[in-house]
């Protein structure tokens, strides 16, 4: 008798209406049968966790591979918020083509050129980990590439003004056509509605979006802020949104349109403000300094200088050698839960106990005059001084780091957050690493590419063209820049 087929008991139940007659008299207990897998079956089976995954690695953590291999991205950004994406993509491991023109490249390669004949720190800390390759777009052979690249890529990221890329010829549709599964992602200046066509740079996005207005002090104009929160920013966001696109794509198995426009972004990141808005219809805003003064509140949410924002007071005080160090200053904030040891520290004991002084409520029309006594005890310290005494009791404190002392740093040296690169045109340089880190998915940072360093390669190994194909690429002109007509004599 050959059976590969085993059984085992999966169920038993007492039932008399299964059986026959005579059975009904003395109940017995049925036994059920199911087939078993056989052995081989089952041993198989056991590879993969039962909802489809993959079962966990067994290499060691940081030699799986990273995040986002296997990725392709076919990058048209320049400038400043789509390749702060891309590169981040690039970053996590996805293989981040860069579109350059023949001859040209990105505009960031020569602005704020501080090395004759190289290419900008404008463009090589927005650029690294990439491959850069260059296309004429507009000739035949330059588009039969393109298309080629649309095939074999997974996202085009692009930000160029309004309308380009569809006079490129690269609508959504056709797009879509040529490879259903791929996401194109676009940051714009304004999502659709009266501005979407309004062209838009970083100070732009963060007037748009709610940032300067709320920036600066009182007595004083709206200002815009030096972190780029509407470039980097958006370009931040616009990377989480391809990759949550990728993982929709699991699913569906087709792409879609991913867009962050630059003043949703900034807006996003000052989403407190419009908290703060909501809440004046409900009264004053008691955390802002200018509730302590007495000084009335308008229509909408106003500048509070160094204010902290988050319900807690806070403000920025000179440290010892302010008078000829800019920087020399720490931020400050009066936590409640600390306000017991600010005291002991700054010489005040008898605030604890003061009715003026001992609580939250009490404090705030006096902030001023508070933040004047802790800062006459600051200036006698450095604000690394002061930063070691008040963390010793756990009161939060900032110092204000100039971008020569981040630099220098060695800490984020050692973490990969400041990295330094070697460039074969202008040598070494600072750049700033991955700032998410990721304990399976180990960032290498590399430099960023020369202008259509990796053509070639690109047309071979991702493109598919042979040799002789590459030969009549070279003499078509789609690669290369166009002569330029020599000067008369």
């Amino acid at each position: 008798f050959k059976q590969k087929t085993a059984y085992e008991i999966v169920d038993c139940d007492w039932s008399s209406d299964v059986c026959s007659s005579d059975l009904k008299a003395a109940p017995k207990k049925v036994v059920k049968l199911s087939k078993k897998p056989a052995a081989k079956k089952a041993q198989a089976s056991s590879a993969k966790i039962s909802n489809g995954l993959p079962r966990p690695s067994t290499k060691p953590y940081g030699q799986a591979g990273r995040a986002l291999d296997g990725v392709k991205i076919l990058d048209f950004t320049h400038v400043q918020s789509g390749p702060t994406c891309t590169q981040l993509l690039a970053y996590m491991g996805a293989d981040c083509i860069k579109v350059e023109r023949p001859g040209v490249g990105d505009i960031t390669r020569t602005q704020l050129r501080d090395v004759k004949g190289q290419d900008s720190l404008y463009f090589t800390m927005l650029n690294g980990n990439k491959r850069s390759i260059t296309i004429d777009s507009k000739n035949p052979k330059g588009k039969e590439i393109l298309e080629r690249l649309i095939k074999h890529c997974d996202v085009l990221v692009e930000n160029f003004a309004p309308g380009a890329l569809d006079r490129m010829g690269l609508t959504w549709e056709y797009i879509h056509k040529t490879n259903p599964r791929m996401i194109v992602a676009s940051v714009k200046g304004f999502g659709p509605g009266p501005y979407e066509d309004c062209k838009v740079y970083e100070n732009i996005a963060q007037c748009a979006g709610g940032s300067a207005s709320t920036t600066g002090f009182r007595e004083g104009p709206p200002l815009v802020t030096g972190a780029q929160i509407g470039d980097s920013g958006t370009g931040l966001h616009l990377a989480w949104g391809i990759v949550c696109a990728l993982y929709q794509r699991t699913r569906t198995g087709r792409g879609q349109k991913v867009l962050a426009s630059m003043q949703d972004g900034v807006l996003n990141l000052a989403r407190v403000k419009l908290r703060d808005q909501q809440r004046l219809a409900h009264g004053p805003l008691t955390e802002y300094s200018q509730y302590g003064e007495g000084v009335p509140f308008g229509k909408a949410t106003p500048r509070a200088g160094n204010d902290s924002g988050g319900g807690q007071p806070g403000w920025i005080l000179k440290c010892k050698g302010w008078e000829t160090d800019p920087d020399a200053y720490i931020y400050f904030i009066t936590q409640a839960p600390v306000w017991g040891p600010i005291c002991d520290l700054i010489g005040k004991p008898e605030w604890k106990t003061d009715p003026d002084y001992a609580t939250p409520p009490a404090r705030l029309p006096r902030l001023k005059a508070i933040f004047n006594t802790i800062e006459e005890w600051t200036m006698t310290m450095t604000k690394f001084e002061v930063m070691e005494k008040c963390n010793a009791v756990d009161i939060p404190v900032g110092p204000i780091l100039s971008m020569k002392e981040i630099a220098e740093e060695q800490s984020l040296r050692d973490t990969g957050t400041v990295v330094e690169v070697d460039h074969p045109g202008r040598g070494k340089y600072l750049t700033v690493g991955n700032p998410v880190k990721f304990s399976d998915s180990i960032t290498e940072v590399k430099r960023s590419p020369l202008l259509g360093e990796h053509t070639e390669e690109i047309l071979t190994k991702v493109c598919g063209y042979s040799a002789k194909e590459l030969a009549e690429i070279k003499t078509s002109g789609a690669i290369t820049a166009p002569e330029k007509p020599a000067k008369a004599a």
